[in-house]
């Protein structure tokens, strides 16, 4: 992995574990082996960097999203894959972390590619939604853009709510339930 891999990557890492304040350049450079000049020579600063950061795990949870919204099987088995994927739920998200962080949040450059991210998933996953209605597997009750935003909510707040109880068991019952939910509206 070159240097620039190298800071992008501790930036991410770091921007989770910490957030946008806590993520000091020297710490950056700390994590990733670069020297300061190293750092400079690649972006214009920490700004910079932290734009290029959080548009990698913007693009990487897409990416993921995106590999089971569109692999094998009905929609509904598609979105059951997506909602169950494995994740680190006391880590929390790390696109959606940042929409706690005031810094990003205020700044219309750091915000715009979490901004994008969730509607993305929120208009992919009504998409899919919309062929599983017209597939037959889902009554025609469910608007598919208000489901998919109360799926992208469930998955959101249940990394809140497994953080705050310290355990990972709250977000597999928040996506148990959101699968119930789903469940109850099949044919």
């Amino acid at each position: 992995m070159d240097m620039r891999e190298r800071l992008i990557e501790s930036t991410r890492e770091l921007l989770w574990e910490r957030g946008y304040v806590g993520t000091s350049p020297k710490a950056i450079q700390q994590r990733s082996g670069a020297g300061q000049g190293s750092m400079y020579h690649h972006f214009r600063g920490k700004p910079d960097l932290a734009l290029a950061a959080i548009a990698r795990s913007a693009e990487e949870m897409r990416g993921r999203a995106e590999a089971e919204l569109s692999g094998p099987g009905t929609a509904l088995q598609r979105i059951t894959a997506y909602l169950s994927r494995e994740r680190d739920a006391l880590r929390g998200c790390p696109v959606g972390r940042l929409t706690q962080d005031p810094d990003v949040m205020a700044d219309p450059e750091l915000r715009r590619p979490v901004e994008e991210t969730f509607s993305w998933l929120r208009t992919r996953l009504a998409a899919v939604l919309a062929e599983a209605r017209a597939d037959g597997e889902l009554a025609a009750g469910p608007d598919p853009a208000a489901t998919a935003t109360a799926l992208v909510a469930v998955l959101q707040g249940g990394y809140v709510l497994a953080r705050a109880a310290a355990d990972a068991e709250v977000y597999a019952q928040a996506v148990d339930g959101a699968l119930g939910l789903l469940a109850g509206h099949a044919q």
